[in-house]
């Protein structure tokens, strides 16, 4: 079992595939993460060195396992990945993060593949909204490849991040939506990166105050379970969806941590947050599964007790994707 000096048990390996994304999102980078690069360029981990990498955690307890980007469906050997993933029998839980922009055309061949569950981020429910947010006018598509992933038995969510000036007025058409959509839709907290300071001040919104309102409204939390993301989802009785806040702000919003991440280059970063990883290529390369255990067994040690990101930390993640989990 991977446990850190805090008692903290980890269960859940978030594998990000490539940093290249082809939306151009206002709240993460207006133009674009990578935009230019190729995907070759970028040399990302192989179907063979995810699959290494996916024993080594799996000899370590981790049941679940997502793929995130940047934009996930980019690679063209997306669907390998996943059965690269789905190949070890210990791992429970396949999931995905996707911005929707090839799903409809996707989705059946993931299901296939073993995927079990998908996130699809939809800031906005206006297609004019969505849009201005992200600089692609395809909600129609995120949303006719979400009614199709629903239609396939798949566990499916919705990541929405919370701006004041942006959807934050949408919050009870979300709600509407929810009521006979079978979702759970999951509000993140903006959070600050190294170069929207202005637009964080503008934007951000407490998941805490949003907690409140649902309380109010009768909402319920439901238990976690070992493997969950970061959100703390909650459940209403006259509603076909729930609600998940994700509030990397909120108190001890670290004390549940159970996740891990790597990245597309094969580093491992022991917070979500944390500027630099532990490049483990090399290791990885060679395809030995019990080395490669228990060197990240070694590197545990090193995990912190928090993110600072009160203290103004910002880290090194940019891209919000990384946190809908």
């Amino acid at each position: 079992m991977l446990q850190d000096n805090f008692g903290r048990r980890f269960y859940y390996l978030r594998l990000s595939v490539t940093d290249i994304c082809n939306y151009r999102c206002n709240y993460c980078l207006p133009e674009g993460i990578g935009c230019g690069r190729s995907l070759e360029g970028e040399n990302p981990l192989s179907v063979a060195e995810v699959g290494t990498l996916v024993r080594a955690f799996a000899s370590l307890g981790t049941e679940k396992v997502r793929l995130t980007g940047g934009e996930p469906s980019l690679r063209k050997d997306l669907v390998p990945l996943l059965e690269a993933v789905r190949a070890s029998d210990k791992i429970r839980r396949l999931a995905i993060t996707t911005n929707g922009y090839r799903l409809p055309s996707q989705i059946d061949d993931w299901h296939h593949a073993g995927l079990d569950q998908v996130n699809v981020s939809i800031d906005s429910l206006d297609p004019d909204q969505f849009h201005h947010i992200t600089g692609h006018n395809r909600l129609d598509k995120a949303l006719a490849g979400l009614d199709r992933a629903l239609a396939l038995g798949i566990d499916t969510k919705v990541n929405a991040v919370l701006m004041r000036q942006y959807n934050l007025a949408e919050l009870d058409n979300f709600l509407a939506w929810i009521r006979e959509t079978p979702v759970t839709l999951r509000f993140i907290e903006l959070m600050r990166t190294g170069d929207n300071r202005e637009f964080f001040a503008s934007n951000h919104v407490s998941g805490g105050d949003i907690e409140t309102l649902l309380l109010r409204e009768g909402w319920e939390q439901v238990i976690r379970t070992r493997d969950a993301g970061p959100a703390r989802e909650y459940f209403h009785p006259d509603y076909a969806g729930r609600i998940g806040l994700i509030t990397p702000y909120g108190k001890d919003f670290c004390a549940s941590c159970n996740r891990l991440r790597v990245s597309a280059q094969g580093k491992l970063h022991l917070c979500l947050f944390a500027d630099q990883g532990f490049d483990m290529r090399e290791i990885i390369a060679d395809g030995d599964s019990e080395a490669l255990a228990a060197h990240i067994r070694e590197l545990i040690v090193d995990k912190t007790a928090g993110h600072q990101l009160h203290e103004g930390f910002t880290g090194a993640t940019r891209n919000l994707a990384m946190l809908g989990g």
